[in-house]
């Protein structure tokens, strides 16, 4: 019977099964909660630590890579020292790396706490994950991932708001000491309510895995910083970003030939013959660069074009977070119904619809024109995270779990990763090269401009020397010139977002059906 299950996976797992949920929840929402917070307090650190913009930008990375590192690793470590015990330790490193980065009197001090708090904010998304998939029968896991997700999609949503608030109307270290009472709070929660499973208990640990874990370290760090410094640097212009490359291809290529023939190794990447799982990570990736790219773009659009403030900007984008808020229990509710395909499909048609719209901006629009898409946008992400997790997870045994769920995040986090450092790479090139068709469609000779000039030079002029009228007028329409390049650039990034979506569309019918309210297919659990 389904509530005998679900009573033997809540027996299992320590009990109530939501009040589980909400405890492995809470790290997970304040890890991803605080990689957004920190990104709109980055120039309040430079000034406040004399350091450049270019420097405090490390703040990010540094987390960024230990955070790579750790992920994929964490089910090696749960099985070594029990995961319970585990992500208790991470949340306590990640909660008192946290205090110390906002008592940093230095950039060297708040690079060296990053380093470390990226290290225990790694393994919190997989292992609240596989804790979450394992106490709960499959029959109820969607209305489990449900829950998950907001941590995962409302917390880049609410977080730049937050943090410019707390910045704005405190300081920028108060970006950090938040993290301190969550982290307190989910502590108790897991300590009470948390147990590990037999399996956990009983497990045999191979020793550790030193060459896998150091061939990660390399790439995945090379990864990062390659897409964290690649379009400041000029990308494969910089003779450094070469050679950076070249150790991530070496090094990737290795740690995947090393993974795959070793008979123990740090990350199992066999578990990718599982076909659902396989497919499951081709679209987390898509829907990271999807996600990520909207969080970070939209913002930059009112922010860059408009000239909305950090905290207005993250005002205006926020109701994407309602939107999520409004999704999460109707899908909870009707993904035991309804073939996740279908959920999926409408999903990443919705999702790309909406950016089609997004499009269509202007730089006539007021802070409400898109409220009603970036609701819809929030609403189509619930119909996204939660059905891919269930199909992907749908056809693996549970001692399976820990590590899949370590190689799913990776994957999104690195989608990302790859999706920000594109949408920001497009904005630039795109803006160069709208603003090269602009200049070749007008001719300064042409009647119009030079009516133009003319105007603007006497209109000026009357308020200022009358001598420095012409220069005036040139400023004021390469200014508009300018803007009107980069809001096309906004344009192209967010029409390829949509064409991203539509894509994924098709991959969705890739997965084998797991009926819903049903266990996976014999022989997977």
């Amino acid at each position: 019977m389904p509530g005998d299950n679900l009573s033997q996976s809540a027996q299992n797992a320590g009990g109530n099964p939501w009040l589980i949920a909400i405890s492995v929840m809470l790290a997970t929402f304040m890890e991803v909660l605080d990689t957004a917070i920190a990104s709109v307090a980055l120039p309040y650190i430079a000034g406040s630590l004399s350091a450049s913009n270019d420097e405090a930008t490390w703040v990010l990375t540094s987390y960024l890579v230990a955070n790579a590192v750790i992920l994929p690793a964490s089910n090696w470590f749960a099985l070594r020292f029990g995961r319970k015990r585990f992500l208790i330790i991470c949340v306590i490193i990640f909660t008192v790396a946290s205090f110390f980065c906002g008592a940093a009197p230095s950039l060297a001090f708040i690079l060296i706490a990053r380093v470390v708090q990226g290290a225990g904010g790694g393994a919190l998304q997989p292992l609240s994950q596989a804790i979450l998939l394992e106490s709960f029968p499959p029959q109820k896991r969607a209305a489990a991932m449900a829950l998950f997700a907001f941590g995962v999609v409302v917390a880049p949503v609410i977080g730049p708001t937050l943090g410019g608030w707390l910045t704005d109307s405190y300081s920028w270290r108060y970006a950090f000491y938040i993290n301190i009472p969550v982290g307190a709070l989910a502590v108790f929660m897991i300590s009470r309510y948390v147990k590990d499973p037999p399996y956990i208990k009983n497990a045999k640990v191979g020793p550790f895995d030193n060459l896998g874990f150091g061939l990660l370290a390399v790439w995945s760090g090379c990864l990062q910083v390659i897409l964290d410094k690649g379009q400041e640097d000029d990308w494969f212009g910089a003779i450094w970003l070469r050679w950076a490359f070249a150790a991530l291809v070496i090094s990737f290529i290795w740690f995947l030939i090393h993974s795959w023939r070793k008979k123990e190794p740090l990350v199992n990447l066999r578990t990718l013959k599982d076909w659902n799982f396989a497919i499951g990570c081709s679209l987390i990736f898509m829907f990271g660069v999807c996600i990520y790219s909207m969080v970070t773009v939209l913002p930059l659009f009112y922010q860059e074009l408009l000239g909305y403030t950090a905290f207005t900007a993250g005002l205006v984008v926020g109701p994407r977070g309602l939107g999520s808020i409004m999704g999460m229990p109707i899908i909870g509710y009707i993904s035991n119904k309804v073939d996740a395909r279908y959920l999926l499909t409408f999903g990443f048609l919705v999702f790309g619809i909406t950016s089609l719209v997004f499009g269509n901006i202007t730089l006539d629009i007021s802070p409400t024109t898109l409220l009603w898409p970036i609701i819809i946008t929030g609403f189509a992400l619930s119909f996204v995270f939660v059905p891919i997790t269930t199909q992907a997870y749908g056809t693996l045994k549970n001692e399976q779990i820990g590590n899949a769920s370590g190689i799913f995040n990776l994957i999104r986090n690195i989608g990302g990763s790859i999706g920000i450092s594109v949408a920001q790479t497009l904005l630039v090139r795109r803006a160069d090269h709208h603003q090269n068709e602009i200049l070749n469609y007008v001719s300064q000779s042409s009647f119009w401009f030079e009516q133009r000039i003319s105007d603007l030079s006497r209109f000026l002029g009357r308020a200022a020397n009358p001598a420095n009228g012409l220069i005036a007028s040139q400023s004021q329409l390469y200014k508009q010139l300018g803007q009107q390049a980069m809001l096309w650039a906004f344009v192209d990034v967010f029409r390829y977002m949509s064409l991203l979506c539509f894509v994924s569309v098709a991959l969705v019918w890739l997965f084998r059906k797991v009926k819903p309210g049903k266990k996976a297919p014999a022989g997977a659990h």
